[in-house]
């Protein structure tokens, strides 16, 4: 990529965000429209950047730092202070979601890897778009809010398992088994450090000047999803420890406020780079995937939301608002699809499949989601009369 390249890259993927941020939408989507636009796939419009080893580095970048940032929202206090609607609401969110994702990657792939990747990608919803429209659509004091951010407190809990099993396991039983007890291993221990070294730690950081401090952080973070991938292991397993072992350092919301615009530019060429490798010439193909995995995500989620929430103690039109702010799919979904398709037990048309799922998938679930959660206390009001819900 020329200097030239990247000026109109950023250009487009600033114009396209706008766009979306006007119409009430994730940039997400917005992002991989711009790769489609600009990658070397039909449709052939602009054709001016192709995936190479610059692309893949900075997307690396981007992965990286999404699953820090996610790692530093964890904390066991958080789990705890969850309570009922963690154990209630992920338990069903996983068995119900991964289930029906799993019917569609059967469907797709026959009894397979493949299918289980599948349904990983169906049951992961996108924490970083159900938290901006939460903001955005001003929901974060609903009551009904608590059981969004429990689930997805569930999911990201869950991801950590998945990120390593997607990305090396499928090779065999001893090969995946050892894959995951390294990534139990690996995971215990960050835990252990985040609750024994994490206030150390910032107390460290926290003598350190602007400069050093910023350094400290950034070698942190690319040690520890370097260690992961020595381990055979995801870097982004390594990047999402690193999150969880600072979340207890007690200079996390500085590390925030450092590093925001840096995940934020990072993850904006992270969504571009992955959507250079969409194929939208392949909507034929897997066109009846996607919709099949739009479908079971919308009764899935939805219903979901209203039984989780009617086992918390809320009424069913809040289980539906709940619910619609998890139909939308994005960087967890792009994440573990760019894992597989780099996983050797996976045939190489199986892994292009995956691929072009994802993207397509996730620009229809991001769009659904948002319109949906945007719209989801009109339709609680169309379905059923106030007080029919109680």
């Amino acid at each position: 990529m020329t200097l030239s390249e990247l000026a109109v890259t950023i250009a487009v993927l600033g114009a396209l965000g706008l766009v979306a941020s006007r119409f009430g939408l994730s940039a997400i989507p917005a992002y991989l429209l711009a790769g489609i636009i600009l990658g070397p796939n039909d449709p052939q419009l602009v054709q001016l950047v192709q995936p190479s080893e610059v692309t893949d580095f900075v997307a690396e970048l981007g992965l990286i730092f999404l699953l820090f940032f996610l790692g530093l929202e964890f904390s066991v206090e958080r789990l705890v202070r969850s309570g009922r609607h963690v154990g209630l609401g992920g338990a069903a969110d996983l068995l119900v979601n991964a289930g029906l994702g799993l019917l569609v990657g059967i469907a797709a792939f026959g009894p397979t890897f493949a299918a289980v990747v599948v349904a990983a990608c169906v049951y992961v919803s996108s924490s970083a778009i159900a938290v901006k429209a939460l903001i955005d659509f001003r929901r974060l004091a609903d009551d009904e809010t608590d059981l969004v951010l429990a689930i997805l407190l569930f999911e990201d809990i869950a991801i950590a398992a998945m990120l390593g099993f997607v990305a090396t396991g499928g090779g065999g039983v001893a090969t995946t088994a050892g894959v995951t007890v390294k990534a139990l291993l690996f995971v215990g221990a960050a835990l252990a450090a985040s609750r024994w070294l994490g206030a150390w730690l910032g107390r460290q950081l926290a003598r350190l000047e602007l400069e050093f401090f910023v350094l400290a952080v950034f070698g942190f973070v690319i040690a520890m999803s370097a260690v992961a991938k020595e381990l055979e292991l995801s870097e982004a397993i390594g990047a999402l420890m690193a999150g969880v072992v600072l979340s207890e350092s007690g200079v996390r919301e500085e590390i925030e406020q450092r590093f925001f615009s840096v995940r934020d530019v990072f993850a904006a060429f992270f969504f571009f780079a992955f959507a250079l490798t969409i194929d939208v010439s392949r909507l034929g193909d897997v066109g009846w995937i996607v919709l099949l995995a739009l479908a079971a995500t919308l009764v899935g989620k939805v219903g979901v939301g209203v039984v989780a929430g009617r086992l918390g103690g809320f009424t069913a039109r809040q289980g539906i608002n709940a619910g619609a702010a998890l139909v939308a799919h994005g960087e967890f979904t792009i994440i573990l699809a760019q894992l597989a398709a780099g996983n050797a037990a996976l045939a190489l048309a199986d892994r292009d499949t995956i691929v072009a799922f994802a993207g397509l998938y996730v620009l229809a679930s991001a769009t659904l989601g948002v319109v949906l959660m945007k719209e989801s206390k009109r339709l609680g009001r169309l379905l059923r009369p106030a007080g029919g819900f109680e």
